[in-house]
């Protein structure tokens, strides 16, 4: 089982790979930081990246293959890409049900 401990990590590290790409403001590691919307200092690129990044880590670190962006993230009410924990608990859900 998957926990959500072991993707916000993931998560993390995936924006110290941005963070290390980016000049100017750093994204910072917290549950509550905003990854979507007006409040983000990501752009859509940016955000794209990180989910890039993201699904790499997950299959380097967790051997697990799957795209973050896909038609159930994509199709729900609220947004699991809105902040870094509605990141995490969409993925750890949905990592668990696989």
């Amino acid at each position: 089982m998957i926990t959500n401990q072991q993707i916000i990590a993931l998560i993390y590290s995936a924006i110290d790979e941005l963070n290390a790409t980016r000049e100017g403001e750093q994204v910072v590691k917290d549950e509550n930081t905003a990854l979507y919307g007006s409040a983000s200092l990501l752009d859509s690129v940016d955000l794209v990246n990180l989910l890039l990044t993201l699904e790499e880590l997950l299959e380097d670190e967790l051997e697990v293959e799957y795209v973050i962006a896909n038609e159930k993230a994509l199709s729900q009410k609220n947004s699991p890409f809105k902040t870094i924990d509605t990141l995490a608990t969409y993925l750890t859900n949905a990592l668990n049900e696989q």
